[in-house]
């Protein structure tokens, strides 16, 4: 195990950027080409369920290092100031470090950054990119996937242990992620995105720990006698997402459990008015499946954003 500073840079009042690297590969070395895989969390400050996860990884791997096969390169905190600060974008420059990508050397701050990390990352095999959700929302653990590159990511996808895969057209903004600007140097990246901001949610770290040890020996970057049991997802390739939107504002109670399977017309919560004791409106299922989306915060306001329901070769009303 190595650490390695891959980007600093001095700040005011003395303060230092820095972010780090930490490498684990085999203790014996071998003339032939390794296999490796990178792990990134915290691209948006706010989002620290990666950050479990990344431990997670790297507590088994110490105790484990006779079974490392490949390289694991792991970047727990890649926007740190925003972590330090509790902010989604990059403080100072109130910037989305995920829509400034490839980013150059002589660029502002944020894009040097992003291009020290695409550097430092490139030549990867596989690169696995952890979000959570906002505040607002909490998310099953989910893949997301561009469809210009589904060809080569989703065998991949499916051996992460999610629920959920969700492959979606592309579009301009993709280009400045992380995701698209990998993907376009040749390394396959999944985007993982689970839990809710500024929260850890152990389950989901463990679930999604499992999966990435799994997609570890299928690809030789570990070798190992255990055999790590995963989860079939569901794909959007053979079916539809329906969004559910408060009709009115007030105060969302939900009335299901967090992925749940639900069928069509059940009810989901409602939008209530704690003034009054008025219930504004009852909020139904537009149709049978998976909930994967749910509304963690419960004030709302007409037209946000209730629920995501993966419906199953399901026909839209």
């Amino acid at each position: 195990m190595k650490t390695t500073e891959i980007f600093s840079s001095d700040l005011p009042v003395g303060e230092k950027l820095s972010i780090k690297r930490t490498r684990f590969e085999p203790t014996d070395k071998s003339t032939k080409k390794l296999k490796r895989i990178s792990i990134v969390s915290g691209i948006h400050g706010d989002e620290l369920e990666g950050q479990l996860v990344i431990y997670l990884l790297a507590d088994w791997l110490n105790k484990n290092s006779e079974k490392i096969a490949g390289i694991v390169d792991i970047y727990p905190s890649v926007n740190s100031l925003g972590v330090d600060s509790i902010t989604r974008g990059f403080p100072m420059y109130e910037v989305d470090l995920n829509r400034t990508f490839p980013g150059s050397q002589n660029e502002f701050l944020p894009g040097q950054v992003v291009w020290a990390l695409s550097a430092d990352i490139k030549g990867s095999d596989v690169a696995i990119d952890i979000h959570s959700s906002d505040i607002f929302l909490r998310e099953i653990p989910q893949i997301r996937i561009n469809k210009e590159f589904s060809k080569t990511t989703l065998p991949l996808a499916k051996q992460l242990n999610c629920d959920f895969i969700w492959i979606h057209d592309a579009v301009t903004v993709l280009e400045s992620t992380f995701s698209h600007t990998l993907n376009s140097m040749g390394t396959k990246t999944l985007v993982v995105e689970m839990g809710v901001g500024m929260r850890l949610t152990k389950e989901y770290g463990h679930q999604l720990l499992l999966g990435i040890l799994n997609l570890m020996k299928k690809e030789g970057i570990i070798e190992c006698k255990d055999d790590f049991i995963t989860r079939e997802a569901f794909s959007s390739e053979v079916g539809e997402v329906f969004y559910l939107n408060a009709p009115k504002s007030g105060l969302f109670v939900p009335s299901l459990d967090h992925c749940a399977i639900i069928q069509k017309d059940q009810k989901i919560g409602d939008i209530v008015d704690p003034l009054t004791g008025t219930i504004y409106c009852e909020l139904k299922s537009p149709a049978e499946g998976i909930l994967f989306t749910l509304r963690e915060y419960p004030v709302v306001y007409e037209g946000s954003l209730i629920a995501r329901i993966f419906g199953e070769n399901s026909e839209k009303n």
